[in-house]
């Protein structure tokens, strides 16, 4: 219902309508003479019917309004409880049109509007003249049931609009599905930056050497080394590294050869992180330093760094970039690590830098790491089981031979494969080959244990790998980290939750070795844990603790043999492992599960309520409102269900607690309610209308090709999704609609080809991708050219703007002022303080300029920000329509016109929707500025070219209806004009896709623009720093979303005059159709979240999933919530406030029947 003035709704809000000799008419009384006041011809007549047994209660109350003595409008009021009695409704539904059938004679309009009320429920009834009473009887085999069913009375007047409350509904749906999925699949952990040490020097333990080589063979599967592999035996990749068991064999005291498990997700970089610091990394680690990707955390790196050590590194490039000023400037070597179908490149490059390093004495380093790439590629590209993985593994046998030979007797050698490989050659996830990686510790010196007598047997853990005889020593992977620092002398980090490997501590005194080795171990992991515990994450080890605590107490006890002692230690630091393993690094395939189903269900019901508001069309609100009423009301009770629920499935859903189930069981039986009440037809023009480009773009993400080129694809999408128009505009039925419909057409088309040529290349699309949107990859400045570009840009599209709404004269008024005061000042303060951004990072000026640079763009963007989003929203909401009126006198007769009436909604809301546009502008760097510009172009070529295409098709459908002659009726012809189609809002999401790519973007952390963040604020300066990393990151999706109501009220009149159509009934079409609009683009996002959730849940054991995948799900659920959250701007703040006034200028039509429109 449309808004009312507080003190109204606070009158009818104060009655108790569930008392039956309480409810009174007074709030109707106030109403009615608040629309009809006592200046006017109007008169507002109550009259009061008793009941019949009872004097003392009111019956029902009549209001007759009358426009000086004749009545136009009919009120009929009854008591709220009685609405639930079928004898009642009957009674009130005979009184209603008894009433109006002796009224009509005497009413001076075509049609006599009646309003039948049960307390704040309202059905409506209109008559016209030789007609029958709207709405009509129930036919007769229904007289028997109930002929007056109580959804008649479908609309609230207490309620807020249906189209808000139905968008709510479906952004609630995509919350909880995007909750429940991410609860399953982004794996969470708290990042400690504190740093280990140690009381004694070097822990109290002697270290065994002084230096260290780190050799990691990317995917080295353990059965490639295992000296009893499984059968039947590879010729391709069994016994082919055999130097590891050879030297095993040969020396038992010095090598040592284990099958490591590595934590999931089998990575590459989450497994550095893991091997380095000895925590179990997630893809959401982001660490202290959220703008970075370099590991915050303490690692054996940064120890050895604080010990004065000196580092050398070569091989895969990852490690820089979680380490980028931690090895010696001249003893780093990185590597593209990407190109997987290059064997050999990364593999010499280490072999080239490795050698002469351990070879030549000038250049001594005390920590070396080399890490190749072959063996991973190799199993990428061809699988293990091929020659080419022999020919692999034989050249790092030889390196290794070559590496042992050079090795000093005071340099530990490891070598250890990340993670391994599955049969086809790829990882990701946690299957057994995955995990089960390779590692070698060997000493040419020092011997690392004494084999007699033997480790105790309670310490050792063994496994037996798939297809194996036998098994095999097995230790965790991140158990190397306090291994390979206590030999070397230097604290554990602190975030290690692995335990040093029993046997290279059973040496010298043996037993108090190994024990004060797994005491400082031990002591090491209950101080993180403890920090942890009392961090803001606290909470998750609570499930754990009890057993955390009895363990930890196990190792105090005085009372314990050696032996017992020993297993004590271990045992505590397994239970730690294992309870952190469980709250960090495992999928939950559940709730996974559940959230894409939720998802799935959420765009069913989107898509049924669509194509039930397309076939309502006009009665849209009253179709949606019982229906949604119901979902509402079945999702309370799907709650309480699913919590009933949890109670029965909770011991076999581990980990989904009885809130997710609430969630998932309230949110699925509501999206059912609204599916099963708008059952979509199956029909062919059903099936003819299923967006194709949508269906393609979706299952488009079960390709990692396909999602890191999709900024490629979605400018062929676009260019595709104009097809159709174009082939309406070659038919057109008149020459002007022709050129209109091709000329904005190519218009459109010049602006997304022009886009387009802005680029910013993510690491997969190398070599075949070429940064334009910098001057080049490596100076993150914007092109000559678009320095030049810049400010005539700023001044050029108000100015488009302006000569496209002097088409239909909208450019007077508000619009003619807000262009130029507002709009074009704030674009230019945007684009000035990237030229001086420019300048000052380019020292342009010299040294001396940058801290004036840096004040007065400061201040530039400040005052620009703060002009548009403070006095120029405040504007549009004050002062919302871009209307003028002219007066003209010829003789004696005077003309009054409304100029810019033929585009009332429209202008008026594009003004409004550039507010939201300039603000993302000036969050925008200057390539992305011209590209804006460039799709705010293409949007209202767009627009235009719509709008051209409905007259078209609109005469057409005329000629077709064989009423020729209605064509030159205008409201015959706004009649005949199609609705809006699900085709009509596929170019505007993707042209916010599109400008998202443009801008600078990619579906990757690494595409953040963080100079964004210091737009308002010198510093990182919070909400402000984030609120403008968020409108340049999201901000291009978000104006899309809220531009769309223009495909709905763009060139849309507010009245019918040739029907004499009522304000409100045009007021209820333009929100009906810009909650198609609204709800079109918003199906259209949430399909391409459900195809990167399932792409991104099926494939999790994918090579890509943390790279490709896993980001384009993060970046689908942004696009989602800001589409949502534009929509809901959309129609409840910038819609409704205009329509408002749109209703509240012409809702009098009757008595401004001189006014002509223009």
């Amino acid at each position: 219902m449309a808004p009312w003035s507080s003190d109204l709704m606070d009158c009818f809000q104060s009655v108790k309508p569930e008392l039956e000799s309480d409810f009174t008419p007074a709030a109707y009384n106030k109403l009615l003479n608040t629309l009809f006041p006592v200046n006017t011809p109007y008169t507002v007549f109550p009259q009061v019917h008793r009941h019949e047994e009872f004097t003392n209660v009111t019956a029902r109350t009549t209001f007759t309004v009358y426009f000086k003595s004749t009545p136009v409008f009919l009120l009929d009021l009854h008591s709220y409880p009685t609405l639930s009695r079928i004898s009642a409704r009957e009674a009130a539904d005979d009184h209603m049109r008894l009433h109006v059938r002796d009224l009509m004679p005497y009413c001076p309009l075509t049609t006599l509007h009646a309003v039948c009320a049960f307390g704040t429920r309202l059905a409506f009834y209109s008559a016209s003249a030789g007609e029958a009473i709207h709405p009509a009887r129930a036919p007769a085999p229904e007289q028997h049931q109930d002929s007056t069913p109580a959804d008649w009375w479908d609309c609230d007047l207490l309620e807020d609009d249906g189209a808000i409350r139905l968008l709510i509904w479906v952004f609630l749906i995509h919350v909880a599905g995007i909750y429940l999925f991410t609860r399953g699949f982004l794996l969470t952990r708290l990042s400690l930056s504190n740093t280990s040490t140690c009381s004694e020097p070097n822990c109290g333990i002697v270290p065994t050497h002084k230096r260290a080589v780190l050799l990691i063979i990317d995917s080295l599967r353990f059965d490639f080394v295992s000296p009893n592999p499984p059968t039947p035996e590879s010729p391709f990749h069994h016994n082919v590294l055999t130097l590891p068991q050879e030297l095993t064999a040969k020396h038992p005291r010095h090598s040592f050869i284990f099958n490591s498990y590595a934590d999931p997700p089998t990575t590459t970089l989450q497994r550095i992180k893991g091997i380095t610091t000895g925590s179990l990394p997630t893809f959401v680690d982001l660490g202290n330093n959220f703008g970075g990707s370099s590991i915050a955390e303490d690692s054996i790196l940064k120890q050895l760094k604080q010990a004065g050590k000196k580092l050398a590194f070569m091989g895969d490039d990852t490690w820089m970039s979680v380490f980028p000023d931690t090895f010696e400037p001249n003893m780093r070597f990185p590597y593209d690590s990407f190109n997987v179908e290059d064997l050999h490149t990364v593999d010499e490059g280490v072999i080239r830098h490795l050698f002469p390093l351990l070879e030549d004495a000038s250049k001594p380093f005390d920590f070396l790491i080399g890490h190749f790439l072959g063996v991973d590629h190799v199993g990428h590209r061809v699988g293990p089981d091929h020659p080419s993985m022999k020919a692999k593994l034989q050249q790092m046998n030889d390196v290794l031979t070559q590496v042992v030979d050079l090795l000093e007797e005071d340099t530990l050698l490891v070598v250890l494969g990340d993670h391994g490989m599955d049969r086809s050659g790829d990882h990701g996830g946690d299957g057994t080959l995955e995990t089960s990686a390779g590692m070698w510790i060997y000493s040419k010196g020092a011997p690392l244990t004494d084999p007699s007598p033997r480790v105790p047997g309670g310490l050792l853990q063994y496994k037996t790998f798939p297809g194996a005889n036998s098994r095999h020593r097995s230790i965790q992977q991140i158990d190397l980290l306090p291994t390979i620092s206590l030999l070397l002398g230097v604290p554990i980090p602190f975030n290690n939750l692995g335990t040093v490997i029993p046997e290279l501590f059973w040496r010298g005194n043996r037993i108090q070795t190994l024990k004060k080795a797994l005491e400082v171990n031990t002591v090491q992991i209950m101080k993180y844990l403890d920090t942890y515990r009392s961090s803001p994450s606290g909470g998750e080890l609570d499930e754990a603790w009890q057993n955390i605590q009895g363990a930890w107490r196990a190792t105090q006890n005085p009372g314990l043999s050696v032996d017992s002692e020993l297993v004590t230690f271990m045992n505590f630091n397994r239970v730690a492992l294992s309870a952190c393993r469980a709250m960090w690094a495992q999928f939950n395939p559940v709730l996974m599960g559940l959230g894409l189903i939720l998802l799935g269900m959420g765009l069913c019901a989107s898509w049924a309520v669509y194509s039930g508001l397309w076939d309502a069309r006009k009665e849209w609100d009253s179709w949606i409102s019982p229906r949604l009423s119901h979902a509402v009301h079945v999702a309370a009770g799907g709650a309480i269900s699913g919590i009933v629920g949890y109670f029965t499935l909770g011991p076999f859903t581990p980990g989904v607690a009885a809130a997710d189930w609430a969630i998932f069981v309230g949110s699925l039986v509501s999206s059912m309610a609204l599916i099963t009440s708008s059952p979509p037809k199956m029909d062919f023009q059903t099936l003819k209308s299923i967006p194709v480009i949508l269906l393609l773009h979706s299952v488009a993400f079960l390709s990692n090709s396909f999602t890191f080129w999709e900024d490629r694809i979605i400018c062929f999408l676009l260019m595709t999704s104009l097809v159709p128009y174009v082939l309406t505009g070659i038919s057109a039925p008149s020459t002007r609609l022709r050129y209109r419909i091709l000329g904005f057409s190519l218009l459109f088309a010049v602006c997304v080809r022009l886009m387009a040529t802005s680029t910013i290349c993510r690491e997969e699309q190398q070599p075949y991708c070429h940064v334009t949107f910098f001057a080049s990859s490596s100076l993150p400045e914007p092109p000559r050219l678009v320095l030049y570009l810049s400010i005539p840009v700023a001044i050029a599209l108000p100015l488009f703007f302006k000569r496209v709404l002097h088409i239909t004269r909208a450019d007077s008024g508000l619009a003619g002022t807000f262009l130029s005061l507002f709009l074009t000042p704030a674009l230019l303060g945007g684009a000035l303080y990237w030229i001086m951004e420019w300048a000052d990072s380019a020292a342009v000026f010299g040294e001396e300029w940058a801290a004036p640079l840096r004040l007065s763009r400061t201040w530039v963007a400040r005052s620009s920000f703060a002009w548009m989003a403070i006095v120029g929203i405040g504007l549009c909401l004050v002062v919302p329509l871009c209307l003028d009126i002219e007066v003209t006198t010829e003789g004696e007769k005077r003309q009054v016109k409304i100029v810019g009436y033929a585009n009332a909604f429209g202008s008026p809301y594009l003004l409004f929707w550039s507010t939201s546009f300039a603000l993302v502008y000036i969050c925008t760097q200057l390539t992305g500025q011209v590209v804006l510009a460039l799709a705010a172009i293409a949007l209202v070529s767009f627009l235009e070219l719509l709008d051209s295409v409905r007259d078209a098709r609109g005469i057409q459908a005329a000629f077709e209806s064989s009423t020729p002659s209605s064509v030159l009726n205008a409201a015959a012809s706004l009649r005949l004009s199609p609705p809006i189609r699900f085709a009509d809002v596929v170019p505007i999401a993707l042209l916010g896709l599109h400008s998202f790519y443009a801008t600078g973007h990619q579906a990757t952390i690494s595409s953040l623009q963080w100079k964004s963040a210091f737009l308002l604020t010198p510093t990182v300066t919070y909400p402000f720093s984030v609120i403008t990393v968020v409108l340049n990151s999201v901000g291009p999706i978000f104006i899309f979303a809220l531009a769309v109501p223009l495909v709905a009220v763009w060139n849309r009149a507010p009245l019918s005059t040739a029907e004499g159509q009522p304000a409100k009934d045009l007021d209820v079409q333009v929100k009906g159709e810009s909650t198609l609009a609204a709800l079109g683009v918003m199906i259209y996002y949430s399909a391409l979240l459900l195809g990167t959730s399932f792409s991104a849940a099926i494939l999790r054991r994918h090579l890509m999933v943390w790279k490709v995948f896993a980001p384009r799900f993060m970046a689908a659920v942004l696009e989602l919530l800001a589409v949502d959250v534009g929509v809901l701007l959309g129609l409840g703040i910038g819609l409704e406030r205009i329509t408002w006034r749109v209703r509240t200028m012409f809702g009098a039509r009757a008595s401004t029947t001189a006014q002509t429109a223009q």
